[in-house]
Parts: structure tokens; sequence; C-alpha cells
């Protein structure tokens, strides 16, 4: 299909990447899991947290769409799914000025969990918001100085999961009152850990991104971690993040949740032939299916490792 053939409803949806959202789900998903778990699921936060992720997860695509095609960082080289900025198919305005729209739309909402969460929430409402923009955005951007894996790993991982329990976990212990002064002993330790998988996976899908469009990326003077590592200390990287996702679920079995915790390695097949991809590959016609199975893999595993938890 030529860009003259895609209509701008059609291109507002490549715009918003729905394919990434399953990826934004996936960590809300484990927090879940950890709070049914231990007795402290509520549905009206853990909904409420499950759209602000979507809605982050958007926006920063939106900014990632704006940002990379007027740094120049998107040319006719690249290898990856169509960008409509870059691509003349939304004026650059209209993107951004969607961007922003949709930070608002999960900042409204965001004022309903801080209602439940308190203060906490509004620093990782707007740390989130303001760590999408400067990805590719802003003076600095530090998806170009090879910091984009640290920023997936602590924000589609770490905060999400333990984001997700503690709005859940406030709501209980306050029964539903203000919580302006809730105690940061409300996220475990075990909550903690119960994301490194989620966090290790979604920093794999930036991984293959960036192992996809390392040369392009070298020459538009983008620094991602692949630019810097190569080929091979990327595909180290990888392997440990993905192997992390199935070491986490053998330490929740061993350590009193059951078999029903290992639920998550009837994926492990999938990983296998996903990292001899990855470990042979550089170029998009083998990356980009790849790219689409890493995050079907996260959703997947987040589901299973999110219902083996619970039960």
């Amino acid at each position: 299909m030529s860009d003259a053939d895609i209509s701008t409803r059609r291109a507002w949806l490549m715009a918003a990447r729905p394919q990434t959202l399953p990826a934004g789900a996936a960590p809300v998903i484990v927090g879940v899991g950890v709070a049914l778990s231990r007795g402290m699921f509520v549905p009206v936060p853990a909904v409420a947290a499950l759209v602000g992720a979507l809605l982050l997860q958007i926006g920063a695509n939106f900014a990632n769409d704006y940002y990379d095609a007027v740094r120049g960082a998107d040319t006719d080289e690249r290898e990856g799914f169509t960008r409509v900025t870059a691509g003349g198919l939304i004026e650059p305005a209209a993107v951004k000025r969607a961007m922003y729209g949709t930070f608002a739309l999960a900042l409204l909402l965001g004022t309903y969990l801080v209602w439940v969460g308190g203060p906490a929430i509004v620093v990782v409402g707007l740390s989130s918001i303001a760590a999408g923009i400067a990805y590719t955005g802003g003076p600095a951007p530090y998806g170009y100085r090879g910091l984009g894996d640290l920023f997936v790993f602590v924000y589609f991982g770490l905060v999400a999961v333990t984001g997700t329990y503690y709005v859940q976990a406030a709501a209980v212990e306050i029964a539903g009152m203000p919580a302006f002064t809730a105690p940061a002993d409300f996220v475990p330790l075990a909550a903690g850990i119960a994301a490194l998988p989620a966090a290790g996976l979604s920093t794999c899908i930036l991984v293959v991104n960036n192992i996809r469009d390392r040369e392009t990326d070298a020459r538009a003077g983008k620094q991602t971690l692949a630019v810097t590592l190569g080929y091979t200390g990327s595909r180290i990287e990888f392997l440990l993040m993905l192997g992390m996702a199935y070491v986490v679920p053998v330490v929740f079995a061993v350590t009193g949740y059951g078999l029903t915790a290992l639920a998550p390695l009837v994926t492990l097949p999938l990983a296998v032939l996903l990292a001899r991809t990855v470990l042979t590959e550089t170029g998009g016609t083998a990356l980009n299916p790849a790219l689409e199975t890493t995050g079907q893999l996260l959703f997947v595993h987040s589901l299973l490792f999110a219902a083996g938890l619970a039960v």
C-alpha cells in the first residue's frame, strides 16, 4: 500500500501503534496477579492503572514518531514499521498535539489514582510522562544516549507492576479514603521481584528494535545502547533479559507460591525460537516479525505468570 492510499484514520492508527498496547498492559496484569495472591485486588484502581498505562504507551508512541522525524532519525533507509510523521502521512504539529492530548488524558485519569494512592502517584505519573517525552524529545533525549533500555526496564517493568499493586493496596488499607499519607510499605518485596520478567521482556522489545536499526541509527547520530555495544553485546543483553524472565517464576515456585508460578515456562519454546532469530539476524525482514513476537511473548508470559501467582 502506498502512502497515498492510506486514509487519515488508518494513519492515526499507525501512529498510535496498537500492536504495542499488549506490552503496555502486560506489567499491569502482573501487578493484578500479585495483588490477587496477597488478597489486595481492587477492580476500579486496577482498571484505572491499566487505562493509564495504555494512555502513557500511546502518548510515548506519538512522541517517538514526532521527535524521531524532526531530528532526522527516521530516514528512508529505516527498516521498521511506517512512521507517520517522517512519511508525511500526518502533519508534525498534529502528531505533537496528539501527544500532549494523550498525556493530558493520562493526567486527568491520574487524579483518581492520586486520590487513592496519594503523592507517590503524582511522582510516578509526572515522571512517566516526562520520561516518555524526553526519550526522543527535549534538548538532550536520553534515548539517543544509550539510556532507553534503562527507561523501559524501570517504567515498563518495575514502576508499572509495583504501581499497579500499590494503588490496589492503598485502596484496601485506606478503605476508600484519600491516601495522602499512604505508607511506602504498601509494596512488598515480592511485587518488585515479580516485576522483573515484565521489565526484562519489555527491554527485549527495545533491544530487537535497536539491533534492527543499529546501522541507520549510527548514521543518524542516534547513540542507542545497541550502537554502543554492537551486535554481540546487544545479543548478550537480550539473552540476559530473556533468561531472567524464566528464572524468576522458578524463584517464586520454590519460595511458597507453588508449582502454578511455573506457568510461564510453557512459553519457553517460543523464547528459544525468538532467541535464535535475534542471535543470527540483523535485517528488518526477520526482525520485524521477531519484534511482534517479542511483544506477544511478553503479554502471554505476563498473563500466565499473573494467573499462576493468583492461583
